[in-house]
This record gives C-alpha cells, sequence and structure tokens, in this order.
C-alpha cells in the first residue's frame, strides 16, 4: 500500500512537529535546570570536552582512552541524575521526551515504517473520528457487571448471565494486555443488547492508546472497503480497502446485518484467512448464532473462525431496554 505523495508529506509534517515541541520542551528544562543546579551545567561542559579528548587520544593512538572515557562519562552522569534526584527531579528529566519512543518521533525503525506510521495512515485515510467520542465513555473502566444477572441461566452452557460476562471480560481484558506479544482472535457472539460491542470498544480504546493500528468497521464498511480494494477506481477508496491487511487489529462489528451475496461470502474468508496466515488479530462481534455463521458464510469459513478464535457468548436482557428503565 502506498501513500501519495501529499499524504506521505501530510504524514512527515506531523512528525517533524512532534521533533520539534520535543525539542523546545528540552531546551527549556535545560535552561530551567542549569539555573536551578549550576553543577548540571558544569557536568555537561565537562562530557563535551571529555568527548574532545576522547577522540584527540583515539587519533594519537591511545588504546586505552575508550574504557577511561567510558569511566569518566559514567560517573559525571551518576553524579548528574543524583543532583536532579536530590532537588526533586526524575533521573531522566534531561532526557527527550518523545510521543513513540520506538521510532523517537522519526515514523520509522530500522528503515521500516513504525506502528505508530502506520495508525497515522489508518487515521489520515480511514477516519476513526465516529469512534473516538464513544470510547470516552466506553471502556474496561466504565463497564458494568450490575447489567447482568445471575439468576439468568443459559439453557446451552448452564452458566449464569453474569459468570459469561465476567469470564469475557477477563478474557478481553487478557487480550489487550498480551496484545503484540500473543496471536490471538475473537469471535464474540450473542442476542442483540448483551455487550458485545461495548467490550469490542473496551479493547479498541485500551489498543489505540497504546499507538496499535486498529480499524473499526461494521460489516456492511467491511464488504464496501473490500468492493472498493477490488474494484475502486479511486486512490483513496483502495488504499483504505489495503489497510485491511495492514493494520494491526481488525475490529468486525455485526456481522450479519449486511447485505450477504456471493461476493461478501468468498471476501470475507479471504480477508480471514489472510489475517490468519500473516498472524494479524480480527475480532468479531455477531448477533448470530454458531450454526447460522456455517450456514451463511460456509463451512471453511466458519471451519477457519472456530479452530481460530476464542469464542465468547453473551446472554441476557438487552441492556439498552434495562438502561431506558432505570433512567
Amino acid at each position: 500500500m502506498a501513500l501519495t505523495n501529499s499524504q506521505y508529506d501530510t504524514i512527515m509534517r506531523i512528525y517533524e512537529q512532534k521533533r520539534l515541541r520535543t525539542h523546545d520542551l528540552l531546551t527549556r528544562r535545560y535552561n530551567e535546570i542549569y539555573e536551578q543546579i549550576p553543577r548540571i551545567h558544569e557536568i555537561d561542559n565537562e562530557i563535551s570536552h571529555l568527548g574532545v579528548a576522547n577522540a584527540r587520544a583515539l587519533i594519537d593512538g591511545n588504546t586505552d582512552a575508550p574504557a577511561q572515557f567510558r569511566r569518566q562519562l559514567h560517573a559525571l552522569t551518576v553524579e548528574k541524575e543524583a543532583l536532579l534526584l536530590a532537588s526533586g527531579y526524575p533521573a531522566d528529566y534531561l532526557e527527550p521526551d518523545y510521543e513513540c519512543p520506538d521510532c523517537q518521533d522519526t515514523g520509522y525503525v530500522d528503515g521500516r515504517k513504525c506502528r505508530c506510521f502506520q495508525k497515522a495512515e489508518i487515521d489520515l485515510l480511514y477516519t476513526q473520528s465516529n469512534l473516538t467520542d464513544i470510547l470516552k465513555s466506553e471502556n474496561f473502566s466504565t463497564f458494568r457487571m450490575d447489567y447482568y444477572s445471575s439468576d439468568y441461566i443459559d439453557a446451552v452452557s448452564h452458566k449464569s448471565s453474569l459468570d459469561m460476562a465476567k469470564e469475557a471480560f477477563t478474557v478481553c481484558r487478557s487480550f489487550s494486555d498480551h496484545f503484540g506479544s500473543e496471536f490471538q482472535n475473537l469471535l464474540i457472539y450473542g442476542s442483540t443488547g448483551v455487550g458485545k460491542t461495548f467490550l469490542t470498544h473496551c479493547i479498541a480504546r485500551e489498543l489505540m492508546d497504546r499507538i496499535h493500528s486498529v480499524i473499526y468497521v461494521t460489516s456492511s464498511q467491511l464488504f464496501d472497503l473490500l468492493g472498493n480494494r477490488e474494484f475502486g477506481t479511486n486512490q483513496q477508496d483502495r488504499q483504505a480497502g489495503a489497510l485491511l491487511d495492514d493494520c494491526e487489529l481488525l475490529i468486525i462489528d455485526d456481522l450479519g446485518t449486511e447485505l450477504t451475496n456471493s461476493f461478501t461470502v468468498s471476501q470475507l474468508f479471504i480477508c480471514l484467512n489472510d489475517r490468519i496466515l500473516q498472524k494479524k488479530s480480527t475480532i468479531i462481534s455477531t448477533n448470530l448464532s454458531l450454526n447460522e455463521i456455517k450456514s451463511i458464510y460456509s463451512e471453511r469459513t466458519f471451519s477457519r473462525i472456530s479452530s481460530n478464535y476464542r469464542l465468547l457468548r453473551l446472554v441476557g436482557d438487552d441492556i439498552r431496554i434495562k438502561k431506558k428503565l432505570m433512567k
């Protein structure tokens, strides 16, 4: 997937602004510390002189110079950190405060796009503004168990609605905590209004806050993007569709609400199968039962889901109706 030149320049200008802000902040901190703790200014001058002296010694053939330089540098660094701590500052107060420590706000790590750059691509090509406000109110800290009843018993699992919600919450929390170190996929299914979408919002919020690239789409939006990727004449539409392969996490909400045909069935299999092969995580929420998924999207798609996804079922009364009654 390639950005247009103007799109690439837009993102790189953002990174340049980040680095300028970091530089300005660091300059202000150095001015502050030099005024409050003059000895640190002296130490920095000594470190600078040491570097010059070490370079000269190496030119003169002094093989002991590097080891001596390291010892002296370490002693000065330790003294500097001790002075900062003694004056109530963090030891790393004079270190650059990068928004993304992985790439140090350059957008690249070892010549490859950093994950924060990939997220910037998504933010540019596929807007997530419709999700931003929702995630402020729907996240792990606002998930409530009192909407689930211990008296509502599921006829299939013989577990209560509350127990199933607790299990789903724990699994989703673990999915977020281990994201990036463990390859996982989730299928969250159950009747309308039992918290499936809320849980996907919780995960999206957590991972987006950690600068992971997340695309969140309804099933209808998914197949529009897949159609644009295959047949679109507009470059930006094709790029947005291509991001479905590149994003670290794809969340498909309300699978089954789209108009189903042979194209959607085949494209869903290709999309899910490709992401499994690339070990890119996917979360699906749906009101469909497992048998309905198998019937609508084919046996082979269901086989890929059942063998590669953690299946989470939620049951209970419609929470949206409960909220209205409580108001």
